[in-house]
């Protein structure tokens, strides 16, 4: 992808609107909680629906991949997916409220 002036953060966040569409589609929520270019960091969080639903680690899988593909500053990706809670908005942090579960297993991708 080029280089833009648009932060990164941003990028990405539209970039999971238009790569990831059946996200939405199914009632989930994603969100970026952080976007470092100089580190290479990135930690995108789901919620809404995803949050126990049986496919969000192979979502998660398949952003991380994505993401370190179509953004060279990107060497790190962390998706975050509540394993249980409410099945709505309140799933996912940043500013929009609620308390996320996490599961007990290790799905290798926190």
């Amino acid at each position: 992808m080029s280089e833009s002036k648009e932060p990164l953060r941003s990028r990405i966040e539209t970039w999971m609107v238009g790569q990831m569409p059946i996200i939405q589609m199914h009632g989930g929520e994603s969100v970026v909680q952080k976007a470092d270019p100089q580190s290479g960091e990135v930690v995108v969080e789901l919620g809404g629906a995803c949050s126990g639903c049986g496919i969000s680690n192979l979502t998660a899988d398949n952003i991380k991949m994505d993401i370190i593909k179509d953004f060279e500053e990107v060497t790190d990706v962390r998706v975050k997916v509540p394993s249980s809670g409410d099945h709505g908005s309140s799933t996912v942090e940043g500013g929009r409220g609620g308390e996320l579960q996490y599961g007990s297993d290790s799905t290798g991708h926190f």
